[in-house]
Order: C-alpha cells, then sequence, then structure tokens
C-alpha cells in the first residue's frame, strides 16, 4: 500500500479538525429555550407589537418590593405582567387582589417552583391547574398565561399548559436580578438594545425597584411603551 505524504496526511488531519470545529459551533449556538420565538403556537419568548415592551415580574417572594413596584407603575402608567407563584399567592392574597385592581395581567408561575421539565403529563397539569384556579378565584379574571420556573420545561409541560387553555411565556431578555444584586446591572440589561417586542425578564428584588424609574424612563426616551405580554404576543 502506497504510504500517504506527510502533506497529505496534514490536510486530512486539518479537514477533520474543521469538521469537528464545524458541528461544536453548531451544537453551541443552537437557540436555546429562552430564544425560541414561537414553537408549534405554544411557546413565546418574543411578542409582536410595533411600539411596546413587556416587564415580567416573576413572584414568589419580595411582598414589600411588589408594592413599591406597584407604586412606580402607577406613578408611570405603565401596565406589566405579574407571573405568580401559587404558593406565595396563597400567603398574601390581598397582594395579589391589588395587582390585579391595578389593571395588572395576572399570569401562573407554577404552584411550588417545581422543575416542570423532569414532571409526567399528570404532575405538570396538577401543578400548573392548582396556580391557575387559584390565582383565577382570588383575581376574578381568567389567567391564559404560564411561565414555567427556570425557565424549565418539556413537552409534558406544553401539553398541560395547553390543556388548560395557557400560552407559556419564556422571554427575550433577562435581568438576572435574582442573582446579581445590582441596580445598574440591572437598569443596563433591561435597557441594552432594547426594541419593540422585546419580553424583559425581572423579580421583585430592590435593586431592581431601584432601577425601575430609570427603566421606565428609559423606554419612555426610546418612544416605547410598556404592554402586558398578552398583549404584546397576541
Amino acid at each position: 500500500m502506497k504510504r500517504l505524504s506527510s502533506r497529505a496526511v496534514a490536510a486530512i488531519t486539518n479537514g477533520i479538525l474543521a469538521l469537528i470545529l464545524a458541528v461544536v459551533g453548531a451544537v453551541c449556538f443552537l437557540p436555546t429555550a429562552s430564544h425560541v420565538v414561537q414553537v408549534d403556537g405554544q411557546v413565546y419568548s418574543r411578542g409582536s407589537s410595533e411600539h411596546g415592551v413587556s416587564l415580567m415580574f416573576n413572584v414568589y417572594w419580595g411582598t414589600q418590593e411588589v408594592e413599591g413596584i406597584l407604586s412606580v407603575l402607577e406613578e408611570y402608567g405603565a401596565k406589566v405582567t405579574f407571573f405568580i407563584g401559587g404558593s406565595w399567592a396563597d400567603d398574601n392574597a390581598d397582594c395579589v387582589r391589588r395587582i390585579a385592581q391595578a389593571g395588572h395581567e395576572i399570569g401562573s408561575h407554577g404552584y411550588f417552583h417545581r422543575d416542570h421539565k423532569a414532571l409526567d403529563y399528570a404532575a405538570n397539569y396538577t401543578e400548573i391547574k392548582q396556580s391557575v384556579d387559584f390565582l383565577a378565584r382570588v383575581c376574578r379574571q381568567p389567567v391564559l398565561l404560564f411561565a414555567p420556573p427556570s425557565g424549565s420545561y418539556g413537552e409534558q409541560t406544553l401539553r398541560a399548559a395547553g390543556a388548560l387553555g395557557l400560552k407559556t411565556v419564556m422571554w427575550s431578555k433577562d435581568t438576572i436580578d435574582w442573582r446579581d444584586k445590582d441596580e445598574e446591572l440591572c437598569y443596563r440589561r433591561a435597557t441594552e438594545s432594547v426594541a419593540a417586542g422585546d419580553l424583559i425578564l425581572m423579580h421583585p428584588m430592590p435593586h431592581t425597584l431601584a432601577a425601575l424609574p430609570r427603566i421606565l424612563e428609559r423606554y419612555k426616551a426610546l418612544g416605547l411603551g410598556v404592554v402586558p405580554v398578552g398583549e404584546n404576543i397576541a
């Protein structure tokens, strides 16, 4: 058998390496759940509003901060969406009512902040339905949206949410305010390269509350309104 020259071996080796790098790169840049715009009409991580953005507050704690957020939103005339955990709502029903009475949209954030991707259909259905039933009863309005805790969902989650008449919502911008307790960082992540249709994830944290007036002022300066998620993805 004729042996390959060193130049030929090098060329083959380089070709193989290039193929490996291409495959790895493709995998690394596949869209994650938080960047899927829409999957079979069930998952939304961006809206279609031409002039508005949406603030999403996922709530399992921070009653005092929620009250402060409501005051700021009232001052600026902004309407947002609160995705509320059932176990928190059960202990803070009066606060939940105030959110609804102020004209904000109410969505489900599950009941016990479980990993929905790890749950089977029955467990997903029960976990979501418990929160939806409680929120609808307290707020006296239908609950039409579901935001999975930690952004974790699977096929059975989507099936269960769909069976309950819910749209599953992710986000296009994440302030990561639950982890990075920094007002300036929260402001920057909520406003950098912001565009109409964005869904911006937040939590009731002290530094988020502190940054909120500046965030709303920035949106106003950019000519962007603040609209509930349901309106944005309609």
